[in-house]
């Protein structure tokens, strides 16, 4: 078997990477050893679950602090982040790409210009570990550029070694204080931040409004939820109608307003 020096330098650097990992900067130097080979912009590691995504560790800001977009994105809009979706309703480890698990319509979205394309900038994939029934380790790495072929077959190469570094990290990763935070009942607060409404909106109605912020089209609604398409389409007048809006942008802002 041939060696070259690029292999060397990786088992090399995968080595230093192993012995940090108990300390602080591991998750640092993890992103760093992956952006000698893909360029990364951004990145956040996040324990999925039913409720809250658990924050292990992100990129800091450009002050060096918190990103504001991503606290927004904490109090209710990962309900939106396409990643999240296909998470719950399939969780699994694995490479995933944008393109793979985003919908139709997603840049078309309040969600994709008002967050995603400020704060991920363009492009997205994440490394998922799944640690059991309910809960999923992630690795996101976002990208200012689109990742090419390439770059997501390097990342699909060292994907076992990457997955199985995190799964080891995870031992000295604190355990949070409190259990993660329930999945914000948006009915409830979208009622309150609306006021009274004079006839409440029902569960297949949410189910429609979260599908159709999060980019799905009506056929892609209709799979999803096993109805037709005409009845998303029923379904979401009814909704506009008794929130008194006519758009998705308009929408969008009543879900803002029930994440406060």
């Amino acid at each position: 078997m041939n060696l070259t020096l690029q292999d060397v330098a990786w088992h090399d650097a995968v080595g230093r990477v192993i012995e940090t990992l108990d300390q602080s900067n591991f998750w640092t130097g993890l992103v760093r050893l992956l952006g000698r080979y893909v360029p990364v912009d951004n990145w956040v590691v996040l324990v999925y679950s039913a409720g809250k995504p658990q924050v292990l560790a992100e990129s800091p800001g450009e002050d060096g602090g918190m990103d504001s977009l991503f606290q927004d994105y904490l109090k209710g809009l990962y309900l939106l982040d396409p990643f999240y979706i296909a998470n719950r309703e399939s969780p699994k480890s694995g490479l995933f790409r944008l393109q793979d698990v985003a919908p139709e319509c997603f840049e078309q979205t309040d969600y994709y210009q008002r967050y995603f394309r400020l704060n991920i900038v363009t492009d997205e994939v994440h490394i998922n570990v799944q640690l059991d029934n309910e809960r999923t380790l992630s690795l996101s790495l976002g990208s200012q550029c689109r990742f090419s072929l390439e770059q997501t077959a390097l990342l699909g190469l060292v994907q076992p070694w990457v997955a199985a570094l995190m799964r080891q990290r995870l031992i000295f990763e604190r355990e949070p204080r409190e259990a993660p935070e329930l999945t914000p009942n948006w009915q409830s607060r979208l009622e309150a931040a609306t006021e009274q409404l004079s006839t409440p909106l029902t569960a297949r109605e949410m189910e429609v409004g979260l599908l159709l912020l999060s980019g799905c089209s009506n056929k892609e609604i209709a799979r999803k939820l096993a109805i037709s398409a005409e009845t998303v389409k029923v379904h979401r007048k009814h909704m506009y109608s008794k929130l008194g809006i006519k758009s998705q942008s308009e929408l969008f802002s009543l879900f803002l307003q029930a994440q406060e």
